[in-house]
C-alpha cells in the first residue's frame, strides 16, 4: 500500500482556478463597461461623410455642409485651408464660433482674432 499525504491549500491548478473564480466578477464588470467608455470617445461630425462645411459671410454663427464636388452657395464661402472644422466642438469649430469671414475667406479685422490658434 501507499501512503497518500494529502496538502492542506490545495494544489496550484485549484488555487489558480480559485484566483480566476475571485475575478470573475472584477472582468465581467469591466466587460460591461467598455461599450460605454468607447461611446465616450465619440465625436460627431460636422458634416456627413459626402460632404465639407462651409462659414456664412459676415456673421459669426452662419454655416452650412455642402455636398463634395459642389461649390458653395451663395453667402458662404469654404473655411481657410488647414482651418477647417472637422467634429463639433473641434479646435477649429471653436475657433471659427466668434470670428468673421469675408467673401474672400478671409478673416475680418476686429472680430476676436486674426491669426490661428
Amino acid at each position: 500500500m501507499h501512503a497518500t499525504t494529502r496538502r492542506t491549500g490545495g494544489t496550484g491548478r485549484a488555487r489558480g482556478r480559485a484566483a480566476v473564480r475571485a475575478c470573475l466578477p472584477v472582468l465581467a464588470a469591466a466587460a460591461l463597461t467598455l461599450p460605454f467608455l468607447a461611446g465616450c470617445a465619440y465625436q460627431e461630425r460636422v458634416c456627413g461623410s459626402d460632404e465639407y462645411p462651409v462659414k456664412a459671410v459676415g456673421n459669426t454663427t452662419g454655416s452650412a455642409c455642402v455636398p463634395d464636388g459642389e461649390q458653395p452657395p451663395e453667402g458662404y464661402v469654404r473655411y481657410p485651408a488647414g482651418q477647417v472644422p472637422e467634429h463639433l466642438g473641434d479646435e477649429w469649430d471653436v475657433y471659427w464660433d466668434d470670428r468673421v469671414l469675408d467673401g474672400d475667406g478671409r478673416v475680418v479685422p476686429g472680430t476676436r482674432a486674426t491669426t490661428t490658434p
